[in-house]
């Protein structure tokens, strides 16, 4: 056995990562992938919070990192912004409460789709802490905007240096 419990060569890893193509249903259930419900057993959580991201995407975060998350927020700093307040007050009224049924589906309530205009065709990502579900359209379109450039990129990673 290794050092964490678990056989050699066997490592825990609580992130999420890839990208996944999958369709909302009629009723507004979308299908997790395994490989994201595989992560989400290592939280020991059935509870995810959904959190539409000013109109352009949705976060859905395992309930325990929701509250590393919220106590963040509402950290007491010297560089807590003066709008905090209603910056709290929009991240909780707009965030709610879900779980996986027993096929692997969420449920994404109507105004939650709507606020970031969730059509059929969606994108999932897995991003460290946190799952984005992205309109396709929307992706392909951040895809192609310079957020992404390599050159752009390259140097925000040699600034965190990491290359």
């Amino acid at each position: 056995m290794g050092c964490n419990g678990t056989k050699w060569g066997a490592v825990v890893d609580k992130t999420f990562r890839g990208t996944y193509d999958h369709t909302i249903d009629e009723k507004g259930r979308l299908s997790f992938p395994s490989k994201f419900r595989e992560t989400l057993r290592l939280y020991d959580s059935e509870t995810l919070i959904i959190l539409p991201w000013w109109g352009e995407h949705l976060r859905v975060y395992p309930f325990s990192e929701w509250e590393i998350f919220q106590k963040k927020l509402t950290a007491d700093t010297d560089e807590a912004p003066k709008n905090r307040g209603n910056i709290i007050r929009y991240i909780m009224s707009h965030s709610s409460d879900c779980s996986l049924d027993k096929q692997g589906r969420m449920l994404i309530p109507p105004q939650i789709r709507a606020q970031v205009d969730l059509k059929k065709d969606i994108v999932l990502l897995g991003v460290m802490n946190r799952v984005e579900i992205w309109d396709r359209a929307k992706w392909t379109k951040e895809c192609d905007s310079d957020v992404l450039n390599a050159e752009i990129v390259q140097d925000s990673l040699e600034k965190l240096k990491i290359f």
